[in-house]
């Protein structure tokens, strides 16, 4: 750069020399009246200015070249700085990213050398609760005549609070409590439903001593999905029930594709626990693959009823059997029983009893869907064959929260030519009797 702006600066001054002697040969002869000064002296001078203004201008040119070439060296000398602190801030940040990751580690080591506290019986034990309740209008008649419990209340018809306790991986306990209130009864009853000891030893074999799960209701309450609407079948009818204290087996094969549940029980319920003259065995095995569920099951004995002093003439025995099909979206199943003298262990005239039930359900969404449900049940097949009962349900479902369900719900049972026991109360008259009820029903779970 600065060799190029010395040979400008030289073609520059060689130009003016030259036009400084060509200009006196084409100007016209100017007549001074003040002596000339001499035109080589005069020449001289003008060059002598303009290497000065070459030179000024040479050196100026250097000089922004300098301090260019020394911009550019710091700035280099920055950029290494810049990547130096780059490269330290890094390895910082991975001495920091180390450190952490040993927290964890020092924190775990440092909470295993505090002494350990006394394991609480709380640290196992769980409490649970599960509430069915309606408001409705109920009209019941008897032959063309209202009858009690024909009115408008308020029933909490099961309140369960139970209480799980883990001792280890094998061995575990379970007390539940069933409360209820009716209006059309008045009274306010308290229950042990559920009172044992668990022993699971393996998926293939869980035993239970005490009062628990019977074989068939809980199954099928579970696939129905509506218990709080109304108990299942055989259930209503009172041709089962769902608990019973005794010793209970239960297990699973395959993934869960195959089931069974044994139990053998007092025969009287868990409302009324009693000694007898023998045990009572109930049963089930069912199925499942994918969506479909296909069961049976049943039931012999005495139903508590073989007392010391008691005579008995009839075993009890019910067959059950059971197909359905459940997804998210939707269910439908349907449910078959036969039963031999359930109702005459005491009596010497045998009879034989069935009846089947069908429901079905479907949810729009998480939060709103419908359900419905139809039984059929002839009591009293030889001894009152013109006995039958017909009960359908129909209703919307609505849960807004988890664990909290509201229905509107329509049901009606009829019997014709008698009466029947059912979980609503003696149904029936001479000729005919029904029951009607509409209102909100709903379950609180937690």
């Amino acid at each position: 750069m600065k060799n190029q702006m010395t040979l400008l600066g030289g073609a520059a001054l060689g130009a003016m020399v030259v036009a400084c002697f060509a200009a006196p040969a084409d100007a016209k002869t100017v007549k001074h009246k003040a002596r000339p000064r001499p035109a080589a002296s005069a020449q001289s001078e003008e060059i002598r200015e303009l290497r000065k203004q070459v030179q000024a201008l040479t050196d100026r040119l250097n000089a922004q070249e300098s301090a260019q070439q020394q911009t550019q060296a710091q700035a280099q000398q920055a950029q290494v700085q810049a990547q130096a602190a780059a490269t330290q801030v890094q390895q910082v940040q991975a001495q920091a990213d180390a450190s952490i990751k040993t927290i964890p580690t020092q924190v775990s080591s440092a909470v295993s050398a505090l002494p350990k506290a006394k394991p609480s019986w709380a640290d196992n034990t769980s409490v649970s609760g599960r509430m069915f309740y309606n408001l409705s209008n109920v009209e019941q008649k008897s032959d063309g005549k209202k009858v009690a419990p024909s009115g408008f209340g308020l029933d909490v018809k099961r309140f369960y609070i139970g209480v799980d306790h883990k001792f280890n991986d094998v061995f575990s306990a379970n007390v539940t409590t069933d409360f209820n209130y009716i209006a059309a009864d008045g009274e306010t009853q308290l229950f042990i439903k559920k009172a044992y000891l668990q022993a699971k030893l393996s998926d293939a074999l869980v035993v239970r001593v005490g009062s628990a799960d019977l074989p068939w209701v809980p199954f099928v309450e579970d696939l129905y999905g509506y218990r709080y609407v109304e108990n299942v079948l055989i259930d209503r009818t009172k041709f089962g029930t769902s608990a019973d204290w005794g010793v209970h087996a239960s297990g699973k094969f395959f993934d869960g594709h195959l089931n069974y549940a044994l139990s053998v029980v007092d025969g009287a319920g868990y409302k009324a626990p009693l000694r007898s003259k023998g045990m009572d065995v109930e049963g089930r095995v069912n199925l499942k693959f994918d969506n479909v569920v296909l069961a049976v099951g049943g039931y012999t004995g005495k139903l508590g009823k073989d007392t010391q002093g008691a005579l008995t003439y009839h075993t009890a025995e019910r067959f059950d059997a059971l197909a359905a099909y459940t997804t998210n979206k939707f269910r439908v199943g349907a449910e078959y029983f036969s039963a031999s003298d359930w109702n005459n262990v005491t009596t010497a005239a045998a009879d034989k009893s069935e009846g089947y039930g069908v429901f079905g359900s479907y949810n729009f969404t998480d939060q709103i869907g419908v359900f419905g449900r139809y039984d059929w049940v002839k009591p009293k097949k030889d001894q009152a064959s013109s006995l039958k009962d017909d009960y359908f349900n129909i209703g919307a479902s609505y849960s807004p929260y988890k664990n909290v369900d509201f229905s509107l719900v329509y049901k009606r049972d009829s019997v014709d030519n008698g009466t029947v026991s059912t979980s609503n109360g003696a149904i029936g008259g001479v000729n005919k009797g029904t029951y009607d009820e509409i209102g909100v029903f709903g379950q609180l779970r937690y």
